[in-house]
């Protein structure tokens, strides 16, 4: 049996998409968006998807809840081709809600979380003989499972992370070296600015470097950049139509780690996560849903 598949592991959020707004709502006042759409997301949902979309074997490990507004978004889950087999349900895993509002390539969000990160599938999807990868979909999560990598590593695979924005997180000086063991480390320009203090890009992937023998960071408009061997590449974004950019940046995480499971070069890995990104942004939300409710 190979082991080709990749474990997305994080919480599955019920994103409400508001696109087509003028400006972004201040407090006190009121903003009308053109189009709202209701979907499936959260970083790992949206890696998972894309992985499979791009021909990668892929399993969600993560919990949903049974909630009303989970329940009626839950034919969704069907129309991803991922492995759902370690996808717990469980009432206190929701509604987890996020609010995605788009003003051309700017976004915002506001989410909430519940329940535990943790589905009591973990140990089982960790040793699916299958299992090649994990992908974490959120720095939350390690925090709430700190030997999360450790574990993966004892099954025999590699581990990704996208830090993800989390205002109570991601200024945490114990980051870096709680993520000890990543082998592709994935941050925007935000999160890494947060995490190492440093402004310019070329700078945070300095700083960064040292510790993980990956690093991706997302430039959004401005392309990508990429450490690997002392050696840093960089790339432009490709000029697209841009739609709605929930979830570029997981998508990007996707056509990241597919490509460098297949070996190549890093030019190819770089290359690969930007022209999936570039498809990403094109349409609504973070992964194409076959059947929408």
């Amino acid at each position: 049996m190979s082991r080709d598949t990749v474990l997305s592991i994080g919480r599955i959020y019920c994103d409400l998409v508001f696109t087509g707004l003028d400006h972004m709502p201040k407090q006190g006042s009121e903003v009308f968006a053109e189009a709202l759409t209701p979907t499936l997301g959260g970083g790992a949902l949206i890696v998972a998807g894309q992985c499979a979309a791009l021909g990668r074997r892929s399993a969600l490990v993560s919990r949903y809840g049974t909630d009303r507004l989970s329940v009626a978004l839950e034919d969704m889950l069907d129309g991803i081709d991922v492995d759902l087999s370690y996808l717990e349900r469980a009432a206190d895993a929701g509604p987890q809600v996020t609010v995605a509002m788009v003003e051309g390539t700017e976004r915002a969000f506001l989410s909430r979380r519940a329940g535990s990160v943790e589905p009591n599938t973990l140990a089982a999807a960790l040793a699916d003989e299958r299992a090649a990868h994990l992908h974490i979909a959120e720095y939350a999560t390690l925090v709430e499972i700190p030997d999360l990598v450790a574990r993966a590593k004892d099954n025999g695979l590699s581990v990704s992370l996208d830090p993800s924005w989390d205002d109570a997180l991601i200024h945490s000086p114990d980051l870096i070296e709680a993520c000890q063991g990543i082998d592709l480390f994935l941050p925007n320009l935000a999160e890494g600015r947060a995490i190492t203090g440093k402004d310019a890009p070329e700078d945070v992937l300095t700083a960064l470097a040292p510790h993980f023998p990956i690093v991706a960071l997302k430039l959004g408009q401005e392309g990508a950049m990429l450490s690997h061997q002392g050696r840093v590449i960089s790339a432009p974004a490709d000029k697209v139509k841009v739609v709605d950019t929930t979830g570029a940046g997981d998508t990007f995480d996707a056509g990241l780690i597919g490509t460098w499971l297949t070996g190549g070069k890093p030019g190819d890995w770089l290359a690969a996560a930007i022209a999936a990104a570039s498809r990403s942004i094109q349409s609504i939300g973070g992964v194409q849903i076959r059947r929408q409710v």
